[in-house]
């Protein structure tokens, strides 16, 4: 059984994408796979992660998607596909590795040491820390987080880091057995479907949930994320606020 495979979303990440970094980290760490989710690429985003995969066969993989479906929906699919190869956790980080894969490593480590359900990277710029982000993304994310944890029933500090690895468990499964509203909230959608759980599925216990500050974080140019997206993010909010009281009433009656 392996213990972790780590799901990297790619749509055209071809001069972003550190392949020599994941090469690196599956010669160092054993227990660790990776699959690489192509998001419907136009550029040779697909060459670059097949040519890796050849290179370590047994722990790096792919997954095609096309046409392109968003971020959301290759998160989706490339953890379902993670979960088909029965390992004991599954986690997702961005392929421009904005989050170092030694952090990554950390957040794993953690999930796995201190028997957590899931662990979610933040980042909290503070003495000590290298968090490098723009002002304005900084604000507008606390203010969508502020928006979010009403929604989630609990405070959370930072909903959009890109890096997160939960435990393999009926619940993961179940939050993620159908589409996510939204190409660019489902961090907060999926967190929400974890903790309101289902008719047949337990919900995952907050207890076992931790946000752990990242010691590094970098904004790296060439973000996916528009402006537009930006302004239709508190709709999606709204939306997905809308779907996890229906599912919350389903499982009350």
């Amino acid at each position: 059984m392996r213990d972790f495979v780590w799901v990297v979303p790619c749509h055209d990440e071809e001069a972003r994408l550190h392949g020599d970094a994941f090469l690196a980290l599956v010669d160092a760490r054993p227990d660790i796979d990776v699959l690489f989710v192509d998001d419907g690429s136009t550029d040779r985003t697909s060459d670059v992660i097949n040519s890796l995969a050849m290179r370590r066969r047994e722990r790096l993989h792919t997954l095609a998607l096309f046409p392109n479906h968003g971020k959301a929906e290759a998160v989706r699919r490339g953890l379902l596909h993670a979960l088909a190869m029965n390992p004991r956790f599954v986690g997702y980080l961005d392929a421009d590795l904005a989050t170092p894969i030694d952090e990554m490593c950390r957040l794993s480590d953690l999930l796995r040491d201190k028997g957590m359900d899931a662990v979610l990277g933040t980042r909290v710029s503070m003495l000590g820390r290298h968090i490098e982000r723009s002002g304005i993304r900084h604000y507008l994310g606390r203010i969508f987080a502020t928006a979010a944890s009403p929604i989630l029933g609990l405070r959370v500090y930072d909903t959009q880091c890109g890096a997160k690895v939960f435990r393999a468990t009926a619940a993961l499964e179940g939050a993620l057995s159908a589409p996510f509203l939204s190409r660019w909230t489902f961090d907060v959608e999926l967190l929400g479907r974890l903790l309101t759980g289902g008719p047949d599925v337990d919900a995952m216990p907050v207890a076992r949930v931790v946000e752990e500050p990242l010691q590094r974080w970098s904004d790296v140019p060439g973000s996916k994320l528009s402006f537009g997206a930006m302004v239709q993010a508190p709709m999606d909010l709204a939306r997905v606020a809308m779907d996890l009281s229906v599912r919350r009433r389903r499982i009350h009656k």
